[in-house]
């Protein structure tokens, strides 16, 4: 990524909608002072700019290059203030803030009854609304107030507020060790990926014992609820129980629809519930229930109550189409799949300073995968080296091993074997450095380096006897999770037979339909 796109400044007004940018110069020139400053005038100036250029913005003669870093970050501060007061981002907690804010100048100005007034209502909102933490800071605030003017019994004050702000402490302390728990399986996660052997299974599940806080499900919130199935989905996720993936996922989804308004109110959180809930689903081949959650999931995004925004879009965007091709591949329905790459790419390229380029890589694995099954491997082995070649990426280890194995596969179908040696060696030599060598890619690597001393006639049969092998892994706890990147066995069975794999996958696919 360069430079001028990583500019804070230049990212934040190319994210300005037309209405926005309308706002900002009516919020900056409702003085007349304004109307020439100098951070106005750098607003129009990197408004028209294509790419961030700051020869050409000092060329402009506005500034000296010493004064232009001040002038940013004024300018920055502006546009966010201005962004605060649009409606649109107006949402429950920015209201719940701005009234504390307004309360605590009514309290430095010594209007003690007035600011009780408006943090009692502002309190009820919180806490109506899950925002506890914020209710514990006014509660905090009101407590003070009250040591100064008291208003009503101090003694039943005191003790009401006490009992309230203990009571909300102790949710919160319960959310935070949760909420923690939660994103130190998810970091993990995205480090390591699926747990390997016992031994890691041993080392994910002491972790996660030692911090799961002691809770009663019966008195635990909404927020509580949430973190509490988060925690308990990662850790179902690592240690590869799908089903208890799938349990806790629909109890996180569930808990949104049993209080819908918390889905207008955190409709990130919604959007990841669906996303993990598909996501095992997908892995339990579950094609029903996924095509229902996931047709369930775009309807509800395409309500008029539902928020939208620019992150929410973007979110959007990212779980529902990373479904669909989920949904191809449940099917083998590549060919039928291959549009849905060129409207990937043009979205990615819209919310490019949106998306993180982990996601971003996700994708170029999937979009490899789709061309691979539908027989385009010069298309598949693009999208790879785009994911291979990035030494500065920081995705999951798995996904960057089967990225390479995935590679070597496309190599051999396109007929490209004249440097197959040097990618084995390669790969091979990247497997064990990330400690990732699944018995799977290591029977599949000993074929691969065979294949030179097989004579054509033979290699149909050493086909069969490595489809022998791997088909041993697949019950395998641990070993089978190496067929949820690349379906090897679908792979070699569409050798044997010489049939397309796309053709294999269905067929397995419409076998699975009529057993259900």
């Amino acid at each position: 990524m360069t430079r001028e796109q990583k500019d804070n400044l230049f990212v934040l007004i190319k994210s300005l909608s037309k209405s926005e940018k309308r706002q900002f110069k009516l919020y900056v020139g409702r003085l007349g002072v304004n109307e020439d400053s100098k951070f106005l005038t750098l607003f129009n100036i990197l408004d028209k700019l294509p790419r961030y250029d700051e020869a050409a913005i000092l060329k402009k003669g506005i500034v000296k290059k010493q004064q232009l870093s001040n002038v940013k970050a004024h300018l920055y501060k502006q546009i966010l203030i201005s962004l605060r007061l649009n409606p649109s981002h107006q949402d429950i907690r920015i209201q719940i803030r701005e009234q504390l804010d307004f309360a605590t100048i009514l309290y430095h100005k010594g209007l003690y009854k007035q600011s009780l007034k408006i943090l009692d209502k502002a309190k009820n909102l919180a806490i109506v609304n899950e925002e506890k933490n914020i209710a514990y800071e006014i509660v905090e605030l009101e407590k003070i107030i009250e040591s100064q003017y008291i208003t009503r019994s101090l003694s039943n004050r005191a003790d009401e507020l006490t009992i309230q702000a203990k009571e909300l402490s102790q949710q919160n302390v319960v959310a935070s060790k949760l909420s923690n728990l939660s994103l130190q399986l998810y970091g993990l996660f995205l480090k390591t990926g699926y747990v390997k052997n016992d031994q890691e299974h041993q080392i994910i599940t002491k972790y996660y014992n030692d911090r799961l806080p002691v809770y009663d499900i019966n008195k635990l919130g909404f927020r509580e609820k949430l973190w509490l199935y988060k925690a308990k989905l990662w850790y179902s996720f690592l240690t590869v129980d799908f089903l208890a993936c799938y349990k806790y996922a629909s109890k996180w989804v569930d808990l949104f629809y049993d209080n819908r308004d918390m889905i207008v109110l955190n409709p990130v959180f919604f959007l990841r519930g669906n996303h993990y809930l598909l996501e095992a689903l997908f892995y339990l081949r579950q094609y029903d229930k996924f095509k229902e959650t996931l047709s369930k999931l775009e309807e509800i995004t395409k309500e008029k109550k539902f928020p939208l925004d620019d992150n929410i879009e973007g979110l959007a965007f990212l779980y529902i189409y990373a479904n669909k091709f989920n949904l191809h591949f449940i099917e083998g329905s590549f060919e039928a799949g291959l549009p849905l790459i060129d409207e990937v790419l043009e979205q990615l390229n819209n919310y490019q300073n949106r998306i993180d380029e982990h996601h971003v890589m996700v994708f170029y694995y999937k979009i490899a995968s789709m061309y691979f099954g539908a027989g385009n491997t010069k298309g598949c082995i693009q999208f790879l080296d785009k994911i291979i070649s990035n030494k500065s990426l920081q995705m999951r280890e798995d996904l960057l091993c089967f990225s390479r194995i995935l590679n070597l596969v496309a190599h051999y179908e396109a007929g490209l074997d004249y440097n197959l040696d040097v990618l084995i060696k390669s790969t091979y030599k990247f497997l064990i450095k990330m400690e990732d060598l699944y018995e799977v890619q290591k029977e599949f690597i000993k074929f691969l380096r065979g294949l030179g001393d097989i004579y054509p006639h033979e290699v149909k049969k050493e086909f069969v006897k490595l489809h022998k092998k791997l088909k041993e892994f697949e019950d395998d706890p641990y070993q089978s999770r190496a067929f949820l990147y690349l379906d090897i066995i679908s792979w070699l069975e569409s050798k044997i037979e010489n049939r397309p794999i796309g053709d294999v996958i269905r067929d397995k696919f419409e076998a699975r339909l009529k057993l259900a």
